[in-house]
């Protein structure tokens, strides 16, 4: 098993044929281009997906994606990094899931984060662009400190390391890059109301620049985006800090830190 831990050095590019192991689906997942792009499929038999070959503790990931184009209803596209190898107690795992939609509808962009077995954090945000009609770029960074989500380098959320309140962060075990497009139409549209058309099957996404860059590696400062910053640092800066509130006031549509009625009991502890 290979294991990166506290990974040092430069930023590593990724190749599909060195980094990863189509692990399901059969011939719907596929790598091309010498090894530069890869594409999954789902189809009414079975949807596909890969991992990393390698185990990951701290750092940056990139990666760009093209979703499922047209009537996406009842698909998910999930990208995630996880120990499933560990499930229960021990369990981590930090997610993005793209939840499909009837033509013309936005896709709803999911995250969630998953400590020592515990989830039950989903943030959801319609996205500000259309996804299935460029490549965009989905980042996750993972520091002992905190987690950053980012899209197009623009952050959207920040989970914080609250050890110091009795919340439990993963920060001591590796995990793998996932990612699988598989049908969930019995809850990802509309709570299962609106079913995957498989007439438009096969229905694919693309994936190309995977980059992972470790914490310690150093980037070049300018100003803007929060994602050629200096992302090292411990806390976003003003601009970045800005970026987020704009996303979270105008794109998010749910946040379990304001769902009274889910937890009439009080809110999760790094909610108050």
């Amino acid at each position: 098993m290979a294991v990166l831990a506290t990974m040092v050095g430069s930023a590593v590019g990724g190749n599909f044929y060195q980094d990863f192991d189509l692990t399901w689906g059969g011939q719907r997942a596929k790598i091309f281009g010498g090894g530069q792009m890869l594409t999954l499929s789902l189809d009414k038999t079975s949807g596909s997906g890969f991992q990393s070959k390698k185990e990951y503790l701290f750092g940056r990931i990139d990666m760009q994606l093209k979703l499922v184009a047209g009537n996406s209803a009842g698909t998910v596209t999930a990208y995630y990094v996880s120990n499933l190898s560990s499930q229960g107690p021990t369990h981590d795992e930090i997610d993005f899931e793209f939840l499909g939609n009837v033509s013309g509808d936005p896709y709803i962009l999911h995250t969630n984060v998953f400590t020592q077995g515990k989830g039950n954090r989903e943030q959801q945000f319609y996205l500000w662009f259309d996804p299935t009609k460029n490549f965009h770029t989905y980042s996750i960074i993972w520091k002992p400190q905190h987690i950053t989500f980012l899209v197009d380098n623009t952050p959207i959320r920040v989970f914080n390391n609250g050890e110091n309140r009795g919340i439990p962060f993963p920060k001591n075990q590796a995990m793998r890059i996932y990612s699988s497009l598989w049908n969930a139409d019995d809850w990802a549209t509309r709570g299962g109301l609106v079913k995957a058309d498989w007439s438009k099957a096969p229905f694919t996404a693309y994936y190309r620049n995977f980059q992972v860059t470790p914490v310690s590696s150093s980037r070049s400062r300018s100003s803007g985006e929060f994602g050629n910053g200096d992302w090292q640092s411990n806390a976003l800066d003003a601009s970045a800090r800005r970026r987020l509130r704009w996303v979270q006031k105008n794109f998010m549509i749910y946040n379990y830190c304001t769902d009274f009625k889910r937890f009439p009991q009080g809110l999760p502890t790094e909610c108050k």
